[in-house]
This record gives structure tokens, C-alpha cells and sequence, in this order.
């Protein structure tokens, strides 16, 4: 989307929202995490606020370490993101769906038949997001001990989305003629076998459906390390990042662009879109009452134990004085690196106590956490638009469906007024709201 002063917004969702207790509210329901109408309800919120995509995060595995903290986690029943998106995407008209798929557990034949698949099914509305399994509960459902090396699991995943582009590009636009009358169902010339063998993967194709609605569905990834931020400037239309400082984010910001430029692509062909954890409420009171109702449904176990696990685990937060100061640094994880960074950050620049980030952890995982009026929202927003820290935002609700339904009838009116945001479609495809141009086919070109 090029920079025209309107900014993009997605729809992050988990099923209860993103402060771990959400799901003991009253008003969330207690099986939305298996429930389609629960989604269906959410994703009709939206996109009667003319967000641009449903944002699914994945993880292949149960995340907590031990019965007790599984016990009050509320995340552990719950669709696979392809499968729910492509039941949602026959409940929806415009809205796009952006599925989480790992790079380093998938394999790409499978991944970019079933990614095409959802693009047909949505008529071009369907986004992946780019991951790298970091978590060491992942690797054991898979036959490994430990997970690869951070570096190591962004070069498998250079290979897997050259793969599936590959793939994509199996059939050139117009290849399936299905011409009756002489038999003739897919025109062969237009035909590109991958034979890929690299090292990794070998792959030869042809993939047995036709080339995406969008040509790629769009390709969203949310690396911020070192490995992250050149793997995004190369690959990345969106990016979602933790950007809880605006000087941070404008570094950000600015140092991936310019990466992007480096090779050749344009600023409006990369969107940076940070989470936000919107607290709303008509008054700044009433808001801060919303957060300290959310914060007392968290056991402090759980919140312990969510802060040791986006630390990386590489801590014991209950055996540290929680009073004592959080050291400028930890050592290095395997688990996303840029998280633990951020986190560190935000603890140095505000004189944090453990007990302080662990708070701060639990609330917002370190992304930019907004609680007060729709004016006090809409201003931190565009200010953050303005200065060319984002392109837009994910929403990432506390509370859904209530946070969702407070940021769409309070906030999203004040950023239309303010010229900030569209009032509807500008588009049929994602690609077409987002202003991301259509990939030409690399086989054709190629040829």
C-alpha cells in the first residue's frame, strides 16, 4: 500500500485475547477455541471495520513446560490456522487470512499446495505468515532433541519459500484451457517442472493445482533479529514486529526499508505493521479499570512462566529476587531473539524490577501496549504512522470479542475522521487493498 496517509490494519487473534487470563471472563465464550462461529463472529467485526486481514498465530505444540502451568493456560484448544481459515473464508466477502506455517516442520510440496488452495477457496485473499519453529516443544514432536541454530532455521527457510514460489509458478496463468471439444484440459507448454534439489530440499513438482489467484499469496513474516531483518528485506510484503519504543521503531523501520532498497524492491512493496494492545475506554479511568480486571485473572504462576518463556528460557524466574533490578543482558536464546532483546530494552530504558517486566510480559509480550480514550489511541497511532514507524498496525485485542468491538466502535471512527484510515475494500485481492503488486511467474520469465 503505498504511503497515500491511510495506515493498514490487521486483526491478530487468539481465542480469548492476548492477556493469558482473558479466557476466565464472563464474556468470552468457554469453547471458542474450537467453536467457527466464535471466529466467524470476530472476523464479521472486522470486516465491517474494513480491516485489511484475520491474523491465525500457529505453534505445533503445547508451549507451557509442566501439567500445572498447562492446567491454567487457555490456548491449548484450538484449530490448526489453514483448516479454520478456509472454513472462514466462505463466511467472509472481502476480508484477507493470513496463516501461520512453519518453515522448519513443514514440508514445502505440502505447504504451498495447501496455502494455493486457500488462495482459490478466498478468491486471492490468503497471506503467509513465515516462521521458524524457536520453541524447543516443538522440535520433540518431530523427532528432534533440539531445535536447529537460530541462523540455520532462517537458511532452511531462505530455501523453502524460493520452493514454493517455485511451486507456485508450476502452471502459467492461463495453462488449464478445459477445452471440451478437443480433450485438451491443460495446455503442457505452459507447464514448469521445479526440479529443485538444494540443500535441504529436493523437490521436483509439478504442483497438481493451478497458479494462486494473487500469483503468491501474500507473504507476511515477523523476523526482527539480525537473520530476521535481512530475511524480511528479501522476502517479506508484511512484516509484524514488537515495537514498544517509537525511537526504536523508526530505526526499525528505517534500517529495513533501506535493506529492502539494497535489492532492488520499493518502500511500499514492504509494510511494517507492529502489534498494538489497544485498552479502551471512553475514559482514562474506566480504561485502566478494563486492564487491572484483565490482570486479575492471570495466576501468578502463569505469569511467570509466560515471561521465562518469551525470555527464551533462558532464566528461572522463581528463583530470582523480584524486587532486584533486570540486568542489561541475558544469555543468547534459541527462541526469537529480537523478543528478548525488545524486552531487555524496555526493562533498561524504564529501571524495571523482574517483578515489573514480568507484569509488563504477561500484558503485552512487549508489544506497544495503548490504555486510555479513543483520542489518546488514535494519537499514539497516528503518531506512529506519522513519523514512519509503521505502514499500520496488527491489533492484537486483550479481550475478545469485547476488546475487539471497543477498538472498532471507538477507535476506528476516530482514525476515519482524522483521514487516517479507509471506510472500505479499495480491492477484490489482498494484494489489491494492501497495494502489492501481482509477482509475474519466474518460469515464464525464466523461459
Amino acid at each position: 500500500m503505498a504511503r497515500s496517509g491511510e495506515m493498514a490494519l490487521g486483526l491478530y487473534v487468539l481465542q480469548a485475547g492476548y492477556i493469558e487470563g482473558a479466557w476466565r471472563d464472563p464474556s468470552v465464550p468457554k469453547t471458542g477455541g474450537v467453536d467457527i462461529e466464535h471466529y466467524a463472529h470476530l472476523t464479521a467485526l472486522a470486516e465491517g471495520a474494513a480491516f485489511h486481514f484475520v491474523f491465525l498465530p500457529d505453534s505445533p505444540s503445547v508451549v507451557e513446560r509442566d501439567h500445572a502451568d498447562i492446567a491454567r493456560a487457555g490456548r491449548n484448544d484450538t484449530f490448526e490456522p489453514i483448516t479454520l481459515l478456509s472454513a472462514l473464508s466462505s463466511k467472509a466477502n472481502n476480508i484477507g487470512f493470513v496463516a501461520t506455517a512453519t518453515t522448519t516442520y513443514h514440508q514445502p510440496y505440502h505447504l504451498a499446495r495447501m496455502i494455493a488452495s486457500l488462495d482459490h477457496l478466498s478468491h486471492g485473499r490468503a497471506a503467509w505468515n513465515i516462521v521458524t519453529s524457536g520453541n524447543k516443544f516443538e522440535g520433540a514432536n518431530f523427532g528432534d532433541e533440539e531445535i536447529p541454530e537460530h541462523d540455520a532455521r532462517y537458511e532452511r527457510a531462505r530455501e523453502f519459500v524460493g520452493v514454493m514460489k517455485g511451486l507456485w509458478d508450476t502452471w502459467e496463468d492461463d495453462a488449464f484451457i478445459r477445452d471440451k471439444q478437443s480433450g485438451i484440459f491443460a495446455d503442457t507448454t505452459k507447464l514448469h517442472v521445479l526440479n529443485h534439489r538444494g540443500t535441504y530440499f529436493s523437490v521436483r513438482g509439478p504442483l497438481n493445482i493451478a497458479r494462486p489467484p494473487q500469483g503468491y499469496p501474500v507473504l507476511v513474516q515477523a523476523g526482527s533479529s539480525d537473520a530476521g531483518v535481512r530475511f524480511a528485506a528479501e522476502f517479506a510484503e508484511v512484516v509484524f514486529t514488537a515495537q514498544p519504543l517509537l525511537e526504536s521503531g523508526k530505526q526499525y523501520y528505517a534500517d529495513l526499508k533501506e535493506k529492502a532498497r539494497g535489492i532492488g524492491r520499493e518502500d511500499d512493496q514492504i509494510l511494517v505493521m507492529p502489534g498494538i494492545v489497544p485498552i479502551v475506554g471512553r475514559t482514562k479511568q474506566e480504561a485502566s479499570d478494563k486492564l487491572k480486571k484483565l490482570q486479575s485473572y492471570t495466576h501468578a504462576d502463569v505469569m511467570t512462566e509466560t515471561a521465562d518463556r518469551w525470555l527464551g528460557f533462558v532464566t528461572d524466574l522463581r528463583a530470582v529476587n523480584l524486587d532486584s533490578l533486570v540486568p542489561a543482558t541475558l544469555p543468547e536464546t534459541k527462541f526469537i531473539q529480537s523478543r528478548q532483546k525488545v524486552l531487555l530494552e524496555v526493562a533498561a530504558r524504564q529501571g524495571m524490577t523482574w517483578r515489573q517486566l514480568i507484569r509488563l510480559i504477561s500484558d503485552s509480550r512487549g508489544h506497544l501496549m495503548a490504555v486510555g480514550t479513543p483520542n489518546e489511541i488514535a494519537d499514539i497511532m497516528i503518531n506512529t504512522f506519522d513519523q514512519y514507524a509503521a505502514d499500520g498496525f496488527n491489533l492484537i485485542p486483550p479481550i475478545v470479542p469485547s476488546g475487539l468491538k471497543d477498538f472498532v466502535e471507538l477507535v476506528v471512527p476516530e482514525l476515519r475522521r482524522r483521514g487516517k484510515f479507509r471506510s472500505g475494500s479499495s480491492g477484490r485481492t489482498l494484494r489489491e487493498n494492501l497495494g502489492l503488486k501481482r509477482p509475474h511467474n519466474q518460469s515464464t520469465r525464466a523461459a
